[in-house]
């Protein structure tokens, strides 16, 4: 069969994709991502030199919680390889992830709720790794993502023509975070876990004995290893972390203009949010916009929250419309629902959304995805 590169994160999806694609013939070659924060100290794997192709990694997270960049992680990663027999290496990529994490710190401090998650997609995991893999000779690059690729016949002159699709697991679906992938880049990729549902996934794990069958998926975003993206990014920026506040230190205001409170930084607000704000209102209250020119965050009830349309900017199609408009489900977060819209394709890769009912959370920053039935056609950021 192929050469494969496998992003293994020494989480349990990843690993049962390794022995997927052994089983389906394959040549797999993992390789661990080193690019979060540093936290308290890192180690070595097996006494490896930074020369070496396998590099150290990070350790010992502030939160206790799972991340994807940990050397525990990195150590589970390396125990399935020897275990299936596949090579395994780590590779430093921490330069290119900077430029993840000064995104995710400039669109906090504007006001917006980023999605490093789907910029690491893009840029990293379907970007840079590819040219390890054409470095290494290999023809497809694999990960452990909850969704499905469907290649279907094509002619001889056109070749297959993948169709990104919602996996199986619908509660574990990943599509939406795969909707910036470059479409040249389809043949080339492998998604050996959408067919499968997680029980199913965490079985296979078990039966061949993997030491990662029931580790806990990661939760948290995986370079804040405080756990607490506000101080993150406020930390990031050198601002004044007491209760003074931070440059982006304001107010709290109703819709209705009635100042209730101040906040020490709009970083710590994204739009739908409930719990947190810092103020009693005797009745729940959302985060409903976040005005960066005054640093004003405004809440008020559910009935405030709805928004009938959107705009979105910096397009990708994986699909690329026939029409100027056309009708698609749009879902606007991940782990959300898509919702009936009708889409409107504009000019400077720009796109306009206008949902059949009128949804709540619609956060600027975000990602919206157009679907047809399971189907990724495409998307975009939310204005």
């Amino acid at each position: 069969m192929a050469r494969v590169v496998l992003a293994m994160s020494g989480g349990v999806d990843s690993s049962v994709a390794a022995h997927l694609l052994q089983e389906q013939g394959h040549e797999v070659i993992g390789v661990f991502m080193r690019h979060g924060e540093k936290a308290v100290s890192a180690c070595a794997i097996d006494g490896q030199a930074e020369s070496s192709p396998l590099l150290p990694v990070l350790n010992n997270r502030a939160d206790h919680k799972q991340g994807c960049c940990s050397a525990s992680d990195a150590e589970d990663g390396r125990r399935v390889a020897e275990k299936l027999g596949i090579p395994f290496y780590a590779l430093n990529l921490e330069e290119e992830f900077r430029g993840i994490i000064d995104y995710f710190v400039d669109e906090y401090t504007v006001g917006r709720t980023p999605n490093p998650c789907v910029m690491c997609n893009n840029k990293i995991k379907f970007g840079k790794l590819f040219d390890y893999a054409d470095s290494v000779g290999a023809e497809f690059l694999a990960t452990g993502h909850y969704a499905q690729l469907i290649r279907d016949d094509a002619d001889a002159a056109t070749g297959p023509r993948p169709r990104l699709i919602r996996g199986v697991d619908e509660g574990k679906d990943q599509s939406y975070v795969l909707f910036g992938i470059k479409p040249k880049f389809l043949d080339r990729m492998l998604l050996p876990v959408g067919q499968y549902d997680k029980p199913f996934i965490r079985k296979i794990a078990g039966e061949l004995g993997l030491n990662v069958a029931e580790k806990k998926d990661s939760q948290e975003i995986c370079f804040v290893t405080s756990g607490k993206h506000d101080e993150f990014v406020r930390q990031r920026r050198g601002d004044v972390t007491d209760e003074s506040g931070g440059i982006t230190a304001g107010n709290i205001m109703t819709t209705a203009g009635k100042v209730v409170g101040q906040h020490p930084g709009i970083e710590g607000f994204t739009i739908g949010q409930r719990r947190g704000l810092g103020v009693a209102m005797g009745e729940p209250y959302f985060v409903v916009r976040i005005e960066r020119e005054t640093n004003d965050v405004v809440i008020g009830p559910i009935e405030d929250l709805g928004r009938s349309e959107l705009t979105a900017s910096q397009t990708n199609w994986l699909v690329e419309p026939t029409e100027t408009e056309f009708r698609c489900d749009a879902q606007i977060r991940y782990n959300g629902s898509a919702y009936a819209a009708n889409a409107t394709v504009l000019p400077d890769n720009k796109l306009k959304i206008e949902f059949d009912s009128a949804q709540n959370g619609v956060a600027p920053g975000q990602a919206v995805v157009c679907y047809s039935g399971d189907q990724v056609l495409g998307g975009g950021w939310i204005d």
